[in-house]
Order: C-alpha cells, then sequence, then structure tokens
C-alpha cells in the first residue's frame, strides 16, 4: 500500500470519529498526513503509565486495555478500548504525560496521532474544546457511578450491570449476548479476582435464570436480570447515560 492509499485510509477513520466532527477538513487533513499505523501483537504495551506524551491513538482495529499498575504489579485496568475509540488525547489535560498505561489484548492495528497538533487545534476551536470537555464529563460520571457500583452493588449485580449495557435493554423477547472480551479481563475490568467472578457468574445464573456457554450468555427475561442488578443502583432502567 502506498504512502497516499495509507493517507486516505487514515483521513477516512478519523473523519468518522465524532471528537472530529466539529473541526474542519483542513485539520484533518493535516492530520491524516502526519499520523501513522502501528500493528501490535498480543501483549505489546504501547504507552506507560506517567511518561511523556508526544502521540494520541485510534484504534482501526483490535482491543486496548488501560490500566495502572500498583508498586507489585497488580493491574487496575482503567477500561477496554476498541475499534473507532480514541485514546491517550486526555494527556493534554495531565501536563502531557499519560494518566494510564495502555496493552494490546489481541493484534491490533493504531493510528498513532501527534498530540501537538491536537493541542493546538483545541486552542483554536472552541468546539473541540466543549467536545472533548463533554467526553471528559461523560467519563467523569462514568467513574463515579462505577465506584458507587463497586461500594453498594454485589458481585454478581455488577455482572448482571455489565450485561445490561451490552444487551438491547428494551428487548422484550430473549437475547443473546456475546461477551466483549474473555472471563479474565472482564473479571479485572470489574475489580474481581478470576475465582471472585466464577463464583459471582454462577450466582447470577441461579438468581436470573440466565444462561452461560463459552462467551454467549442468553436472558430470557431482561426485566428479571434488570431487577436484580438495579436494585443496588441509583441510576433508572434502562440506562439513559448508554
Amino acid at each position: 500500500m502506498d504512502t497516499q492509499t495509507k493517507n486516505t485510509n487514515i483521513r477516512d477513520i478519523i473523519g468518522r470519529l465524532d471528537i472530529f466532527q466539529e473541526c474542519n477538513a483542513t485539520f484533518l487533513d493535516t492530520l491524516a498526513q502526519q499520523s501513522k499505523t502501528q500493528h501490535l501483537k498480543k501483549g505489546q504495551v504501547l504507552i506507560v503509565h506517567e511518561d511523556k506524551a508526544k502521540r494520541f491513538y485510534i484504534i482501526s482495529k483490535g482491543l486496548v486495555k488501560l490500566y495502572r499498575e500498583t508498586l507489585d504489579g497488580t493491574q487496575a485496568v482503567i477500561d477496554m478500548t476498541a475499534k473507532n475509540n480514541i485514546f491517550g488525547e486526555t494527556s493534554i489535560f495531565h501536563n502531557n504525560t499519560h494518566p494510564y498505561s495502555a496493552e494490546a489484548t489481541e493484534n491490533s492495528i493504531i493510528i498513532s496521532c501527534p498530540l501537538p497538533l491536537l493541542k493546538t487545534e483545541i486552542e483554536n476551536n472552541p468546539k473541540l474544546a466543549i467536545v472533548m470537555l463533554s467526553s471528559m464529563a461523560k467519563l467523569k460520571h462514568e467513574t463515579d457511578q462505577e465506584l458507587e457500583h463497586r461500594t453498594i452493588q454485589n458481585a454478581s449485580q455488577r455482572i448482571g450491570c455489565l450485561l445490561l449495557k451490552i444487551a438491547n435493554q428494551n428487548s422484550k423477547k430473549s437475547t443473546s449476548i456475546s461477551l466483549p472480551y474473555d472471563k479474565a479481563l472482564i473479571a479485572s475490568r470489574l475489580g474481581m479476582q478470576p475465582e471472585t467472578f466464577s463464583r459471582a457468574l454462577k450466582k447470577l445464573k441461579k438468581e436470573t435464570k440466565i444462561e452461560i456457554k463459552g462467551t454467549t450468555v442468553t436472558v430470557d427475561n431482561i426485566s428479571q436480570l434488570s431487577q436484580y442488578s438495579c436494585i443496588a443502583c441509583s441510576s433508572e432502567f434502562p440506562c439513559k447515560d448508554l
């Protein structure tokens, strides 16, 4: 693939992102020209917490884990982010240092973009600044809600909450849900040990009559699942923020 074709593909991907809908074509063209594609193997670390940030990233294909690591090597998973999602851009608001580490959890294709170019556009484009502030406010709300869940909900309810976020919440029929990544990663994302996750999943199955086969979960009654999971949540069901 020649350079022009690569730039065209990058430009198309960047142009589809919600965050850049308030940006003009000149900025998007320049950003595409100064960006590059990286191929990451499963387990490859892309950025390290508190390192100096020079780039931000867009996922073209694959799955990336965002996390922080304690002194004893324990990982606290902040998020799992997939295709067409952006990460590393908030480094601008963290003294240009990365607020987390990032690791590919499967073979992935990443678009690496220059952070200074984004910073300049934010300074010159108030609409983009508002979009980014709105995105950060949404993330803060999600973080607050997650803290609430970890404080109030039991482990089974937290798994049920995750399933509800993935499912069609307005479904009146039996629905099948494909888990977005493996169970060990889900456990880590929910702040559980794998053995705790397994026990909690069995309890959830008993309480709500869900069926589990591999990475597929079948929910016969969304209402029953929501009544069990959402009783320990301040938000109303269906979740308005999804």
